[in-house]
């Protein structure tokens, strides 16, 4: 509920500070005092927009702040704050501002905040209704949940939700599964073509690079071989091997007049030796090696294009094509599969659909059985409050299967008729201003047990009425009170006799300023406002005697 409202610079408003209550509170005052003013500063701090002509004439900056209190740790408020990383206690407090040069900021308990968020987030905090009202009950967007709510049957609301979203998960699965078929059934003879191709080719990890160095020998083996014979020439100049073998000779000769002193000189030539055959017949080996690879050079080339053109066709390096391969032999075993997938699929999603359609129906069910009730307690409402020619519908109608949601198979809402044969229509394009508030109040009078919203705003309730009527609408008010905190402003007598606490506002004009006041009414002061009330500028006794007496019956 609302428990404070601190508004600095706002039009007629120099500062103002107002504490709340639980119950029903009245605003009176006369007509341009400024009552109006009070719930546009509230506006401000439930997300409204907010324009630089509102600051109040000589000042640089405006400031509205409001104190909640939320009892039920169900409300939506609380959800919403947390997907939003915000933290919250039990007191919010709501904080805005706007500069002359239209700079604006709002805070939550310290944490900045959008106006888009703060619209949303004020949506949960307090309901106002007025002849301008456009949100809350008006919107038919919202009067599916609050049938829902009225009914009292969440759980098969949940079940029907829960059954909702595993049809659509088999229903996309389904739909997913059924696009993959057809786009690789068009595909599948080029992917058959393409496996053929690939490994006809037989590619190998490696093999490219392997492939581009045999191509240099091979681009180059002329001059390699040339080289190759010089190193053998030189090698068999002058006899080195016999002259080594005679050098070999003489030291045996050394190490057995020396008992081996120089056995590690024998050692060397004779590794030498070894070395100088084997080089030997590696020159001749390589040699016949890079002969032979330069009569296939073109061979090479052959397979270094096709390799190239297999790798440009899919878009991949030499390398990938194995890979490739197997991820195109995956999409033929994945198509193969798709139709026994697919009836899968699908007889998943009829089952779940049927499911769906079952708890969809329970429901449908729960919403026309409330949709009586709620019609009967609504009329039962009207006669009292000067609307017995009035009629108000909840009206459950089954949508196109496309138009199926979690919400059900339903479209749910609210139409009215003022006059006898007069047709059914939306509450806000049938009803005047003062019959929408007190069609307003006939549906909160039922539903404010049902409601997260615990601060209820009435404006001009009372508008057209008087007498019986408007004490109706006073019992009405102080009925709901019990349940929700109320505010209402009012020009209405019998209204104001039933409240809690009574507030006051006046203007006041000092040589070329002018201000507007809200003063809280004691016992006496309330008696004499609501004499001031029935009789008007001039209070007479009677007016007083009046008052105490409305007062006394409420």
């Amino acid at each position: 509920m609302l428990k404070a409202l601190s508004v600095r610079n706002v039009v007629l408003i120099d500062k103002l500070d107002l504490d709340f209550s639980k119950g029903l509170s009245v605003f009176s005052g006369e007509t341009g005092a400024g009552k109006s003013i009070l719930l546009d500063c509230l506006g401000l701090v439930l997300g409204n927009r907010v324009e630089t002509s509102l600051i109040r004439k000589g000042e640089d900056k405006l400031i509205v702040s409001a104190v909640f209190e939320l009892k039920d740790q169900d409300n939506p408020f609380f959800k919403l704050c947390a997907e939003n990383d915000l933290e919250i206690e039990q007191e919010i407090i709501i904080k805005r501002s706007i500069t002359i040069d239209g700079k604006s900021k709002i805070f939550l308990n310290d944490q900045p905040i959008t106006q888009r968020l703060l619209k949303e987030l004020g949506s949960y905090l307090v309901e106002i209704h007025g002849q301008f009202d456009n949100q809350g009950l008006l919107n038919p967007a919202t009067h599916l949940s609050v049938l829902d709510n009225f009914g009292g049957y969440q759980d098969k609301v949940v079940d029907m939700v829960q059954a909702y979203s595993q049809y659509k998960t088999y229903l996309r699965q389904l739909e997913n599964a059924k696009t993959d078929f057809l786009r690789n059934s068009v595909d599948e003879e080029n992917i058959k073509h393409w496996v053929d191709e690939l490994e006809k080719t037989d590619v190998k990890v490696g093999e490219f690079e392997e492939l581009s160095k045999k191509r240099i020998e091979a681009m180059n083996a002329e001059k390699i071989v040339e080289s190759f014979n010089v190193a053998y020439s030189c090698l068999q100049t002058k006899d080195i091997a016999s002259l080594m073998q005679k050098a070999q000779s003489a030291i045996s000769k050394v190490n057995q007049l020396t008992e081996n002193k120089f056995e590690d000189i024998s050692e060397l030539l004779d590794t030498a030796l070894i070395d100088f055959d084997e080089a030997v017949n590696r020159i001749e080996q390589a040699s016949y090696q890079i002969s032979h690879n330069s009569n296939e050079a073109e061979s090479i080339e052959e397979r270094i294009f096709a390799l190239r053109a297999l790798a440009r066709k899919h878009q991949c390096d030499v390398d990938d094509l194995p890979t490739v391969l197997q991820n195109l032999h995956n999409k033929l075993l994945s198509i193969n599969n798709s139709e026994n997938k697919i009836s899968e699929l699908n007889e998943l999603m009829i089952r779940a659909k049927e499911e769906y359609v079952t708890k969809a129906t329970v429901v449908r069910n729960l919403r026309l059985d409330a949709a009586k009730n709620l019609d009967t307690a609504v009329a039962k409402e009207l006669p009292p409050l000067k609307m017995e020619k009035a009629t108000f519908v909840t009206n459950v109608e089954p949508v196109a299967e496309n138009m199926w949601s979690k919400d059900g198979m339903d479209s749910v809402f609210f139409t009215v008729a003022t006059n006898v044969g007069s047709e059914q229509g939306p509450l806000n394009k049938i009803a005047s201003g003062g019959e929408l508030a007190r069609f307003m109040l006939s549906l909160k009078v039922n539903l404010a047990q049902k409601s997260f919203v615990e601060t209820l705003i009435f404006d001009e309730v009372d508008a057209g009425i008087g007498g019986a009527t408007a004490q109706a609408v006073g019992e009405r008010l102080k009925k709901l009170s019990n349940n929700v905190q109320v505010l209402v402003v009012t020009h209405s007598p019998q209204v104001a006799a039933f409240s809690k606490n009574h507030f006051k506002v006046c203007k006041n004009s000092f040589e070329d300023t002018t201000t507007t006041s809200v003063s809280v009414l004691s016992k006496e002061q309330k008696q004499e406002e609501i004499a001031r009330m029935l009789s008007g500028d001039i209070i007479t006794d009677e007016a007083r005697a009046a008052a105490k007496v409305l007062i006394s019956k409420c």
